[in-house]
């Protein structure tokens, strides 16, 4: 039976979606402006990378406190290991991470949104007379965050609830989670917020021959998120190794991949990645090595100390590799595209549920099943690694049974 203050919860967690989803717009829709801004310029803008990162770090060291640990802090938060998420982190990571893309670092926003929404549900939280208010509203704030930004409402319910602790789901917050997703995602839909779809109508025939390509396929596809991971975890302690200071680190840094980006067709790699995205679902030219260009350069920018997500820099990563291999393999090129999609985030992100889900909601439910064998593997591939440092694993012994 349901309790009443999971009801009272829920209910509060309507208007934290809706304040959440109308944030998430404003956020959403000037990183659009943005991108798009920046694609014109990309000459004149990128050269400017590593003084942008002077600003965002000044700005973070000045006026953030704890809000410099962006996402460990909410999934500290939302584990009860800290007890206060500051408000002005909404506006430092909105802001940086504009500049960030202003200036044509390669990063994402889903972490952004994420941050914003558990930021806003764990507030509420606290003034509320309900036992564990703060720690589910963060959750589903979180889910907020996520469907107001890409509204997949559904699978944003998944992701909070697994993202936590990987190898556990929270249900006391599935319905306030539930709540706050769908009117977040409602809120952005109403206020003008594009979403990405693409419905794949290719429905192979599931054969022998089909199923060995596609494992093939989710093995690879688990392999790159891993590696994002670890290169991301790696790459951090040996920037912080060898250049201690962080003002150095990421001018220094910012300085390359100001040449890099540019060098590498004139800005290809810069910001979200949705131009690969595009690409692979739309026929156009996919190289063989793009995706791993834009892991390179996401994780530098990221490891730097530049602001922004990883999730639709995943999504980029794992379209262009799957398009890469539907054309190896003789199969739709979109279909695979669609499948490293989800998968790829899903390695990457130690989650299953949510990335099933993603595919469903994005792409369609006509290849479902195809969308569970890739993840269900890719997520079997990855399963000590994750994007996010402060997510926690949960441990499973092999206990020996004996008869008695």
């Amino acid at each position: 039976m349901i309790s009443v203050s999971i009801l009272i919860l829920t209910g509060v967690a309507v208007p934290v979606g809706m304040l959440v989803g109308g944030i998430c717009t404003v956020f959403g829709r000037g990183l659009i402006w943005i991108s798009d801004f920046r694609a014109e310029h990309v000459f004149i803008l990128v050269p400017f990378l590593a003084l942008s990162g002077l600003l965002i770090l000044f700005c973070y060291r000045t006026f953030g406190g704890k809000s410099s640990k962006g996402m460990g802090l909410v999934l500290a938060t939302a584990s009860e290991e800290e007890d206060k998420i500051p408000l002005q982190l909404i506006p430092l990571v909105m802001g940086s991470t504009w500049v960030t893309h202003f200036f044509g670092g390669s990063a994402g926003r889903e972490g952004v949104a994420v941050q914003i929404g558990g930021t806003v549900g764990h507030f509420v939280g606290r003034y509320l007379p309900v036992k564990n208010a703060a720690r589910i509203l963060v959750t589903a704030g979180m889910a907020a965050g996520f469907a107001g930004l890409f509204r997949t409402p559904m699978a944003a319910v998944l992701f909070a609830l697994e993202v936590i602790v990987c190898g556990e789901l929270r249900y006391e917050a599935l319905l306030p989670a539930a709540a706050a997703a769908f009117s977040s995602a409602g809120t952005s839909r109403l206020l003008g917020l594009e979403k990405f779809e693409v419905i794949i109508t290719d429905v192979p025939s599931i054969d022998a021959w089909l199923v060995i390509r596609v494992l093939i396929a989710a093995v690879l596809f688990g392999v790159a998120g891993m590696i994002f991971s670890k290169l991301l975890q790696f790459t951090k302690t040996w920037f912080a190794k060898w250049m201690p200071n962080p003002y150095v680190r990421i001018f220094v840094v910012g300085i390359g991949l100001s040449g890099a980006l540019l060098l590498l067709f004139a800005g290809r790699y810069c910001g979200l990645g949705t131009n690969l995205i595009k690409a692979s679902f739309n026929g156009e030219p996919i190289y063989a090595f793009d995706w791993i260009f834009k892991i390179l350069l996401t994780v530098a920018t990221l490891a730097a100390g530049f602001q922004g997500g990883e999730v639709t820099p995943l999504f980029s990563i794992g379209a262009s590799l799957g398009a890469v291999l539907g054309a190896m393999f003789g199969l739709p090129v979109p279909l695979m595209a669609a499948l490293g999609y989800i998968a790829v985030f899903g390695s990457a992100t130690n989650t299953l549920l949510a990335p099933m889900l993603i595919g469903v909601e994005v792409f369609g439910g006509n290849n479902f099943l195809l969308y569970c064998v890739v993840c269900i593997v890719a997520f079997g591939i990855n399963r000590n690694w994750s994007i996010y440092g402060g997510q926690k694993l949960r441990v499973f012994e092999n206990k020996r049974l004996t008869a008695k």
